[in-house]
């Protein structure tokens, strides 16, 4: 792969992987998306507050909400992240369910 370190470059995914471990590579590649990225952390920051907290057995329990899923795995989805070395192994073990362009 022929990108600089900090290009921003734009992945779309063309398949849907069968198997189980392809399918957790893209969505943490598409957890590196700028917005995705922000709009998980905004999930969290308001998870927190709206946590609800009651007295059971004179202990603290917590009932939690679920974790948003923002990235999901989806054909026709695409994102755009940064480009660093870290990531050629990861964008080449799923090659063949993504394209990859300069954005």
């Amino acid at each position: 792969m022929s990108f600089k370190p900090g290009q921003s470059i734009e992945c779309t995914i063309n398949t849907v992987p069968r198997a189980k471990a392809p399918s957790l590579t893209i969505s943490r590649l598409m957890r590196r998306d700028p917005t995705i990225k922000h709009g998980l952390r905004r999930a969290q920051n308001l998870r927190r507050k709206r946590m609800h907290a009651y007295i059971r057995g004179g202990r603290m329990w917590y009932d939690r909400e679920k974790a948003a899923r923002i990235a999901r795995v989806e054909t026709g989805t695409s994102w755009t992240m940064p480009w660093t070395p870290d990531l050629a192994a990861d964008l080449e073990s799923v090659s063949k369910y993504i394209s990859i362009k300069s954005a």
